[in-house]
């Protein structure tokens, strides 16, 4: 484990374990300008773990959802302090802490914390992924007919237009659930669920998961099959990702 994949896994371990105090226990909630909710929780443990990272790597840039930042930098930090506010504020354990670091414009080191749940998910690129310490790998389901596939919320599905061919997806599937970002790629990659449909996505979102899911074996891509990180993701085990995109496409 390098330097910095250690640094990563403690910064998003304290941020996470920050929003704790405020987690079911009535955090007053505010709305942003894109409508969305935020909390003192999301705030705070984004000024944590931007100010880990001014001590032990000054200089180096930082892009946040709640702060914002260096949009336009290809080396930097991605920070989303709480992937899953509405599941915090519904105290719902299923959000995630995650932070990535980027080289070119690519993660190469990923970490995605679930602070109520303990879990604790990282990679680093060419060296694979682990849950809880032990090695990650995605599920071995080679067709969708029977799987597990999780999706973002009903209404960004409907908006993004995605809805009809997900039904069809739903026929096929042994279940299919809706939970917060995060968790669902969480699930492709210890191979829980064999894939995340995700309409709507900020590259915060996905900059940590997609490298954790790909270093578990699995795929990251939009819905065309291109490795964009944004505004869409569909994680999968890799054998029913052309299934996936297909369908997306017929």
């Amino acid at each position: 484990m390098s330097p910095r994949l250690a640094f990563a896994i403690d910064a998003a371990f304290r941020g996470g374990r920050s929003t704790l105090g405020l987690f079911q226990a009535g955090a007053h909630v505010m709305t942003k300008s894109d409508q969305t909710p935020v909390t003192a929780a999301d705030q705070g443990a984004e000024r944590l773990i931007r100010e880990l990272i001014e001590h032990r790597y000054p200089g180096e840039y930082i892009l946040g959802e709640e702060e914002g930042g260096a949009t336009a930098q290809l080396d930097r930090w991605v920070i989303d302090p709480i992937d899953g506010t509405k599941s915090f504020i519904s105290g719902v354990p299923l959000y995630a802490t995650l932070l990535s670091y980027e080289v070119g414009g690519e993660a190469v080191v990923g970490v995605c914390y679930f602070p109520a749940l303990d879990e604790m998910l990282y990679a680093e690129k060419g060296q694979g992924a682990f849950f809880n310490g032990r090695p990650a790998r995605v599920s071995e389901r080679d067709a969708t007919v029977g799987s597990v596939i999780c999706c973002g919320g009903h209404r960004s599905m409907v908006s993004a237009g995605r809805w009809e061919p997900f039904l069809k997806l739903v026929n096929r599937a042994l279940a299919t659930r809706t939970w917060s970002d995060a968790y669902g790629h969480a699930l492709v990659a210890s191979g829980r669920v064999d894939a995340m449909i995700d309409p709507v996505v900020a590259h915060w979102d996905v900059s940590a998961v997609s490298l954790i899911v790909r270093e578990a074996g699995g795929k990251f891509t939009d819905f065309k099959g291109n490795d964009a990180l944004a505004p869409e993701a569909i994680s999968s085990n890799g054998k029913i990702h052309q299934e996936l995109i297909d369908v997306f496409h017929s």
